[in-house]
């Protein structure tokens, strides 16, 4: 039978019972790179919190449109749909297209085909133009993403297989609703690699996420990976940015603070040594230590006014309609640069399925919101490039699926003025952290119906995310877990510098 020295390490027994608050900071550091946990049987260790390549980005600020943005009036314009307008699909040349095999081809888990949903084609609800050198067309409603579209690759070809919002956990995890939680690709970027900012957390969650219905807390979730690798939610206040940064009793001097906290770090220390295999003890001493750092740390990020006011003016600040996004695409870039791994952003909760989800006047709908959402996002990516921030820092801009080519009648309510929902085929906007530059990747039929070029799985984009931040999703294992072959992803190579 092993003693409990021979499944602790010197350097871990060290880090845990290091006193004072030299030998608490230290234990925490050495933890999130997965140095300082114990051995499990079998030799197995976790990461070192190093790339297993050269990566070719160090952070990630993930954008997450909740409810289904449409491709067809955003990024992926189908000319045909004004051709055919209010024609039955059934009488258009195209009328294939959604039969009922092909839409179960595209799907894993076969449904069934709402045709007689959606079989009056819509036209276009919105204009395009085409922009920079590259002459990518761009929908009217995001002319300032129009402005950067030189600087980004345009994934056309998305593709995921469910098709009612339970697609938002399958977007940041691979998995359906129905399957439970499964880690999220924020989570494994930490998991994988750590911090490289002790005092920030490595995963960062921005906005209100999806709610109940879809996937709450796990679309920033860990689940088996352990609680130490799921986001941590912030408020872009400098004064409340989270509940647990606040001293319990502001009476008290930092000095004071620390003798406390170090305290309480020795004596959960000598509960961990007891328990050394115990996750939960261990997370709960990692956020008490870094609740510590936090709290001088976060409100300084948080701290938007220190920015100068043609920034402020970049990301919208200056204006009603789009500051409170600007002000999480602000603190996002604030975040990163000071070595945040991974940035989630929500935009659209609304406590239920989301607001992008335009059942009914799409025109209303993703006008008004389009509006909040593009010249922040334009302006993080201008902002980064001003700063030589955008080769280290990979941007990701999507939603759970797209919207159908059909007009959408279902009731008197829904009487096609807007589009239902769409997995076969939708967009996913990357800039940065090595993707080409005024770039389309991928591409749907004429219709906008079916990815029928580069057509890429949800995971495909975990992968590519991860092996440019280098990592191999595939040498990330964690003993008793078994991936799907499709929750690994193939790498998106065609879309990489």
């Amino acid at each position: 039978m092993k003693t409990r020295q021979h499944l602790f390490s010197r350097r871990s027994f060290l880090a845990d019972t290091g006193m004072g608050f030299t030998g608490m900071a230290l234990s925490a550091m050495l933890f999130r790179n997965g140095v300082a946990q114990g051995a499990e049987a079998g030799g197995w260790a976790p990461p070192t919190g190093k790339p297993h390549f050269q990566p070719r980005a160090k952070s990630v600020i993930w954008i997450f449109n909740i409810g289904g943005v449409s491709h067809l009036e955003s990024f992926d314009p189908k000319p045909m749909l004004n051709q055919y307008a209010n024609q039955s699909i059934d009488e258009t040349p195209f009328a294939d297209i959604v039969a009922p095999e092909r839409v179960n081809e595209n799907l894993l888990d076969p449904v069934k085909a709402k045709r007689e949903v959606y079989k009056k084609i819509m036209p276009l609800q919105t204009g395009f133009k085409k922009y920079g050198r590259s002459g990518i067309e761009v929908s009217d409603w995001f002319p300032h993403m129009g402005s950067v579209v030189d600087e980004v690759t345009i994934a056309r070809g998305m593709w995921t297989i469910d098709n009612n919002h339970g697609a938002q956990l399958t977007y940041h995890t691979g998995r359906k609703i129905t399957e439970g939680a499964f880690p999220t690709v924020g989570s494994w970027v930490s998991y994988g690699l750590g911090t490289l900012n002790a005092d920030l957390p490595e995963f960062v969650v921005l906005g209100n996420p999806s709610a109940d219905c879809c996937g709450a807390a796990y679309t920033h979730g860990a689940s088996y990976l352990g609680p130490q690798h799921a986001g941590v939610r912030l408020k872009v206040d400098p004064k409340d940015p989270l509940s647990f940064v606040r001293p319990a009793d502001e009476t008290l001097t930092p000095e004071e603070e620390r003798e406390n906290f170090g305290l309480l770090g020795q004596l959960n220390r000598i509960a961990g040594i007891e328990y050394p295999h115990d996750q939960k003890l261990r997370a709960r001493i990692k956020s008490y230590e870094l609740a510590f750092q936090m709290q001088t740390a976060v409100p300084e990020v948080m701290d938007l006014e220190k920015e100068h006011p043609e920034i402020r003016a970049l990301y919208g600040l200056d204006q009603k309609e789009t500051q409170p996004f600007g002000e999480k695409c602000l603190a996002a870039r604030r975040l990163v640069e000071r070595g945040v791994r991974f940035v989630q952003i929500f935009h659209g909760y609304t406590g239920n399925a989301g607001a992008w989800d335009s059942h009914r006047d799409i025109v209303k709908n993703h006008s008004k919101l389009a509006k909040e959402v593009d010249q922040p996002v334009a302006g993080l990516i201008r902002d980064l490039k001003l700063r030589g921030l955008l080769d280290d820092t990979l941007v990701v801009w999507g939603s759970e699926f797209g919207r159908t080519p059909g007009a959408e009648f279902r009731d008197k309510s829904v009487n096609g003025t807007g589009r239902d929902h769409h997995p076969h085929g939708f967009s996913v906007v990357m800039a940065g952290g090595g993707v080409k530059k005024g770039h389309i990747h991928g591409a749907t039929d004429e219709l906008g119906f079916h990815a029928v070029e580069e057509r890429h799985y949800v995971t495909d984009l975990h992968a590519t995310v991860l092996h440019q931040m280098g990592l191999d999703p595939r040498k990330l294992e964690v003993p008793g877990r078994k991936r799907l072959e499709r929750d690994f992803g193939e790498v998106m190579h065609g879309a990489l510098a």
